[in-house]
């Protein structure tokens, strides 16, 4: 940590972007300078196999806000932030992808709509888009999902372009593929005051995107993973157990009517079916099994929450008189 703390850390994780690397820094400094920030930029190198690194090296020389980082190989842009926001310093944290497509311009509003209006957390909204149909709308449809399941008012929620507070990049948890959901993952964190703004979006000047289908296919089930465990991590029973009780409850009450049916049969001495002969019962036999298997699941993994709760599940932002 340096002894002060400049305004603006701007986080930009990267993978074989060499060509656009210099002009990007240029279009930071020009803007920084411009409305009098001190700032430092962080290059995260994600296993380029260009020459981004060498790129990222020389812009340091005689330049102390340019600050790189390098893995070994490509472990993703979740690891990318993570390792960014960890050496980040500043007061208010921006990222930006390295393409050139996010404009640096963008970035006075950002910090004032953090330091002034109070929000946690800005995220961009690339309302006008320069991708083919092939990206939006799916990225349309996927945010769209996000927005309901989530209940965070947002259009863009994988814009890169996004400006925290420094106390909730420090106090959240960045991992696997879940950058897309820092919002989510702020809000649930106690971070509830998060803002849009609409950003211009660029045409790609350089490279390629490195974008894929997959990378919906494999957000949507992120989407559930980071749903399930953070409503739950702390209460495994609520959802084990609720699930569980309606199935066995479910299971038995078509078992006693059976019963009840064959019973109310013989005493009226009408013709008499035998429960064992009947698919019903073996569905309604299925279901009290499942619904014990989810109640003991559930009460495990409850013990296992309470064996392995630890202080730091629990966000202390500050102090005063300690």
């Amino acid at each position: 940590m340096t002894e002060n703390k400049p305004d603006i850390s701007v986080v930009v994780p990267l993978k074989n972007e060499e060509e656009s690397l210099q002009e990007l820094c240029e279009w930071i400094q020009k803007v920084m300078q411009e409305n009098q920030f001190t700032y430092e930029v962080i290059l995260v190198d994600d296993g380029s196999t260009d020459a981004s690194w060498v790129t990222i090296q020389e812009l340091g020389i005689g330049n102390s806000c340019i600050k790189g980082l390098r893995f070994n190989r490509n472990y993703g842009k979740s690891a990318a932030l993570h390792e960014g926001f960890a050496a980040a310093d500043g007061k208010v944290v921006i990222t930006m992808d390295a393409d050139l497509q996010d404009s640096p311009d963008e970035i006075p509003e950002l910090y004032r709509m953090i330091t002034e209006d109070g929000y946690d957390l800005v995220s961009g909204w690339k309302k006008k888009r320069h991708d083919p149909i092939g990206k939006t709308i799916p990225s349309k449809f996927f945010n769209g999902v996000t927005r309901i399941m989530s209940g965070i008012p947002l259009h863009d929620f994988n814009c890169g372009l996004k400006a925290y507070r420094s106390v909730v990049i420090k106090n959240i948890k960045v991992y696997g593929e879940m950058h897309r959901y820092i919002p989510l993952i702020a809000k649930w964190n106690g971070f509830s005051r998060i803002g849009e703004k609409e950003v211009l979006h660029h045409a790609r000047k350089y490279g390629r995107t490195k974008f894929g289908l997959e990378r919906f296919i494999f957000g949507f089930l992120d989407l559930l993973s980071i749903s399930f465990v953070t409503r739950f991590k702390r209460r495994p029973m609520h959802f084990f157990g609720t699930l569980g009780t309606l199935t066995f409850v479910f299971g038995a009450g078509v078992t006693g009517f059976m019963a009840l049916e064959k019973w109310n049969n013989l005493r009226l001495k009408l013709p008499v079916r035998e429960i064992v002969d009947q698919p019903l019962f073996y569905i309604a036999l299925l279901a009290v099994v499942v619904g014990v298997q989810l109640f003991l699941a559930g009460f495990l993994a409850e013990m296992m929450t309470i064996t392995s709760n630890k202080n730091e599940d629990y966000l202390v932002i500050e102090r005063s008189g300690l």
